[in-house]
């Protein structure tokens, strides 16, 4: 870049790479979808980056325990799409049992929700809509091929894994979110400090959700209390203070006669006779 056209944002907005701060945050968040999409569905990862391939081959890279590159194969292998071209041929054709297949239908159902997976984590994340990665895209047709017949199929079947991974990873924005600033500080982390991010994020939720929860119990406490002491103002307040005077004496009398405060004749004498004809008015 001539120093002449540099200005002081330019400066600060692009790195060594050739990126801007914007990209990064991209793929940050792009790499953070994929990442968290894979341990939801029980899959252990090697590490993630977002440095780009010196050769122009990748922006940023998720990889499994046993390779160097994103989800498929190292240097030494075939890639994905020629991968999937040699199964092809392996797979149950009409009429046969699907049993023994079971295991490949379902790692491509896992690793078509990863792939679309980085695409939904921006389109939560980030304005707009996300850019294409060639990469991804060309992994996923490959591997939906292997369960597909036709192109509709897999449109439709790479729709509903795209559909499958917003269900999956909506409800932890925020540990995508951390994962992406986290990996866009350090710009590699390997799978054990990717988990390390997760369960640091999840621990902190949890403790934010427990005090919320002990707040509006000492809400309801305090709601309780309140109500407590304004039913014991109003007993207090509702009866005279005759009333309680006549009360004390019924209670202390020893005589015969004594009215209480609701106007009956209280008796203490064995003559049920006479108790019942003064409640009737007699003398």
């Amino acid at each position: 870049m001539n120093d002449d056209n540099m200005s002081f944002g330019d400066e600060h907005d692009e790195y060594e790479i050739g990126r801007t701060e914007c990209e990064d945050e991209r793929i940050a968040i792009h790499g953070a979808g994929h990442a968290v999409a894979a341990r939801l569905l029980g899959k252990p990862l090697g590490g993630a980056t977002i440095n780009p391939d010196q050769n122009g081959k990748y922006g940023g890279l998720v990889w499994g325990p046993r390779h160097s590159v994103a989800f498929g194969s190292d240097d030494d292998a075939a890639d994905v799409p020629e991968l999937c071209g040699q199964l092809r041929d392996l797979m149950p054709q009409d009429g046969e049992v699907r049993g023994d297949a079971a295991d490949t239908y379902l790692h491509v159902l896992d690793r078509c929700i990863e792939l679309g997976a980085a695409s939904v984590a921006e389109r939560m994340l980030l304005p707009g809509e996300p850019v294409p990665s060639v990469s991804d895209v060309e992994q996923a047709v490959a591997l939906a091929t292997l369960v597909c017949k036709s192109a509709e199929a897999v449109e439709r079947f790479l729709s509903f894994c795209e559909q499958q991974a917003h269900d999956l990873l909506r409800p932890h924005g925020p540990i995508i979110m951390a994962l992406s600033i986290v990996l866009k500080i350090r710009q590699t982390l390997t799978g054990a400090e990717i988990d390390d991010v997760i369960a640091t994020t999840v621990a902190g939720l949890q403790l934010a959700a427990e005090r919320r929860r002990r707040v509006e119990w000492r809400k309801g406490e305090l709601a309780a209390e309140r109500f407590r002491a304004a039913c014991d103002y109003l007993n207090a307040v509702r009866l005279p203070s005759s009333a309680q005077n006549r009360v004390q004496q019924s209670a202390t009398s020893g005589s015969e006669g004594t009215a209480d405060v609701t106007g009956l004749i209280i008796l203490k004498g064995p003559d049920v006779q006479s108790v019942g004809a003064i409640c009737c008015g007699r003398t």
